[in-house]
């Protein structure tokens, strides 16, 4: 047996003891749609803090979560499962949804993206919405749309509360709007802005990540008819 299988059997017992713990698979469950910070994390599973603290360390020690500092409270941090690092696990399946509403501050570029990018995805319909709207869709997504040659509908950004309907599975993108709408959101993607940065390259690698992330949540979904009347 060469190194590298050896490597490669080491890694995969590496994961597997990391998962023997119900707790531990009780949090890669609840990161599989989205980012959490700890506190949140703890009060989804009703798991003190310390414990989690414990679990978390074995998780991040096996390659399996990682944590992102918040764009928005400098003091959070959301976890996030390590890309690839689950792919031969089922994760549970969640709830059918009439729509996918996708949320950040100024629904000029990540929110636009990701419900754009969604569309190719899945059957379920996906609207986007901003908690401070700004007057129109930033050049730099619009010319990283075209770019990837994702069809991004040039609509002007709206605020959340003229867009969000009953049976909206909301999914922020946005650490900002995240922490101002808080339990209302039912994902929460850690996206960096790429408009603060501007430039090509940043939106063409946040175009990657929410592709990425929306490849792994369209699968999770039904569409949902709405209520026989």
């Amino acid at each position: 047996m060469g190194n590298d299988d050896v490597t490669g059997l080491e890694r995969r017992a590496a994961v597997h003891a990391a998962l023997a713990d119900p707790a531990r698979l009780r949090i890669t469950d609840a990161l599989g749609a989205g980012d959490a910070s700890p506190s949140e994390l703890a009060a989804m599973l009703s798991m003190p803090s310390n414990l989690l603290a414990h679990h978390l360390r074995v998780l991040e020690k096996a390659g399996l979560v990682t944590r992102r500092r918040s764009d928005g409270d400098r003091r959070r941090t959301y976890l996030r499962l390590v890309p690839g690092a689950l792919d031969s696990l089922a994760g549970p399946g969640l709830l059918p949804a009439r729509r996918v509403l996708f949320v950040c501050t100024a629904n000029s570029a990540r929110s636009h993206l990701a419900a754009a990018l969604w569309r190719q995805a899945s059957k379920v319909p996906a609207a986007s919405a901003g908690t401070h709207p700004a007057e129109a869709i930033d050049p730099g997504a619009i010319a990283a749309a075209q770019r990837n040659q994702v069809p991004l509908p040039r609509l002007r950004p709206r605020r959340l509360s003229d867009v969000q309907e009953d049976g909206d599975l909301v999914v922020t993108v946005c650490d900002l709007a995240h922490e101002e709408l808080g339990t209302a959101a039912a994902v929460h993607w850690s996206v960096p802005d790429p408009v603060a940065a501007g430039d090509p390259g940043t939106f063409d690698a946040v175009l990657t990540e929410l592709g990425r992330r929306v490849g792994l949540l369209a699968p999770r979904l039904a569409p949902r008819l709405a209520d026989a009347s």
